[in-house]
């Protein structure tokens, strides 16, 4: 079976958003508490097309 784990050490980024250079590279380029900004440093850091997204707190549940 594959491995749905979208990044590494993911406990370390809860609550955060963060980006990556793709959904297959499981490497954190930066990360923050605002999407856009996170996103612009992500584009700073010469990434065009940057995937950002949330990561929740371990052991929360979020209903959406």
């Amino acid at each position: 079976m594959a491995d749905n784990i979208l990044i590494k050490d993911s406990e370390k980024y809860g609550g955060q958003y963060v980006a990556t250079r793709s959904f297959k590279d499981k490497e954190v380029v930066c990360s923050g508490s605002d999407p856009a900004k996170v996103s612009n440093e992500a584009k700073n850091k010469g990434i065009d097309e940057p995937v950002v997204f949330y990561v929740p707190d371990k052991d929360t549940v979020y209903i959406y």
